[in-house]
């Protein structure tokens, strides 16, 4: 696909439609903006690829909607948007020809994911292939990314801006990657840092050293564990992600498919792999976006 997708997203909160196309633009995708069921259908002219559409509107409601749209663009894939509890109105919009609907708050990688099936279909497949790692993955561009000599202070402030920066509304949510891919001078990868690294870190050493039997109920104590925790933090502040970050996650080819990378997460105990394609590293693919895929292929059954 060498052209953009174009998407005409429809809904009656601004908030919400101007969060959308930012994050959609971002992933690239080319996003028109509806405030209504009566503006969608005077857009329709723009040809969109791909529509997302409300169901719950004023004026014309999604389902009649839907229904314009299907007389006018039988061919044009529509995604609908359904709140919590509102199984039956989306079944009833997959009888009207709808492509699928997705419940609110839809996460912002799944929906990325459906419109590009939906654009596929809308240009004559029959079925939608499996896809392949690439095709699921985080993109290296929008991952985190530091250096093995940056410090643990710095590494802590930049995950954490992968926690405030994401986007959570009632309708859309944006997760955070909560996780930093370490990077050689290569630009390879060498190691990833996360929460659990942080809090190995802090752990004092000699929690796990040899100590006489009585030492158990002491230790576990509320006095003994008092204030230990801030104390241990700040001796850490200035410590290099080198010296905390675990090892770089397994790679897997962009073109491999998606079960050897679910079988790769098993058997190696890993929730992230680094994806190579070319020789580069191109993306990770973590254990939610294998999550996302299952929670799709089970929409259609």
């Amino acid at each position: 696909m060498s052209d953009k997708i174009r998407v005409l997203m429809v809904d009656d909160e601004a908030q919400f439609r101007a969060t959308t196309r930012k994050i959609l633009n971002r992933k690239g995708f080319d996003t028109r903006l509806a405030a209504s069921g009566e503006e969608a259908l005077e857009k329709l002219h723009e040809n969109p690829d791909v529509v997302i559409l409300d169901i719950k509107m004023p004026g014309m409601d999604g389902h009649q909607v839907l229904r314009e749209i299907k007389i006018r663009y039988p061919d044009l894939p529509v995604i609908m948007l359904t709140g919590h509890g509102a199984l039956p109105s989306a079944m009833e919009a997959l009888d009207q020809g709808a492509f699928d609907y997705l419940s609110k708050p839809c996460d912002v990688n799944l929906l990325a994911a459906r419109i590009k099936d939906a654009y596929l279909m809308g240009k004559g497949s029959k079925e939608v292939k499996e896809k392949r790692v690439k095709g699921v993955m985080v993109p290296i561009n929008e991952y985190t990314t530091l250096s093995k000599e940056q410090s643990i202070q710095e590494a802590v402030f930049e995950l954490k801006k992968t926690f405030t920066t994401k986007i959570s509304t009632s309708r859309l949510m944006e997760t955070g990657h909560r996780s930093i891919l370490v990077m050689g001078a290569g630009e390879e990868v060498i190691g990833i840092l996360t929460i659990k690294d942080l809090l190995k870190m802090i752990m004092p050493a000699y929690l796990y050293g040899a100590k006489p039997s009585t030492a158990d109920s002491i230790q576990y104590s509320p006095m003994f564990w008092s204030g230990m925790f801030t104390e241990s933090v700040k001796k850490t502040a200035q410590k290099k992600i080198g010296d905390v970050m675990s090892p770089a996650p397994p790679t897997i080819d962009g073109e491999a498919n998606l079960m050897e990378a679910a079988y790769m997460m098993v058997e190696r105990h890993t929730r992230h792999l680094t994806v190579m394609l070319s020789a580069r590293v191109a993306g990770v693919i973590r254990e939610q976006d294998l999550f996302f895929e299952i929670a799709r292929i089970l929409c259609k059954y």
